[in-house]
C-alpha cells in the first residue's frame, strides 16, 4: 500500500476502530488515535488481544497508543465490518 493512500485512508477512519496489517503479517486492532505524514497511533482494542490503554502510555485523553510507520503498513479495513 502507498504511504500517501495509507495517510489518506488512516484520516478517514480518525477515531473509529480498524485492523491494521503489517507487510511482516502482524495484525493490529484499534481504535486510531492520531495521524501524522508518517504514522499512525491506534489504542489497541481488549477484545482482539491489545492491552487496551496503549502498552502504559497513558489512558484515552493522554495517550496515543501504539505508533506503526506507513512504510509497514500492508492494508487497513473498519474492525467492525469484519467481527459482528
Amino acid at each position: 500500500m502507498n504511504p500517501a493512500d495509507t495517510y489518506n485512508l488512516c484520516c478517514q477512519y480518525h477515531g473509529k476502530r480498524v485492523r491494521i496489517e503489517e507487510r511482516s503479517g502482524r495484525v493490529h486492532y484499534g481504535e486510531i488515535t492520531r495521524v501524522d505524514r508518517r504514522q499512525v497511533w491506534i489504542l489497541p482494542d481488549r477484545r482482539f488481544g491489545g492491552y487496551g490503554l496503549g502498552w502504559g502510555w497513558g489512558f484515552r485523553g493522554a495517550g496515543f497508543g501504539i505508533g506503526i510507520a506507513f512504510g509497514l503498513v500492508a492494508g487497513i479495513a473498519l474492525a467492525p465490518l469484519l467481527f459482528w
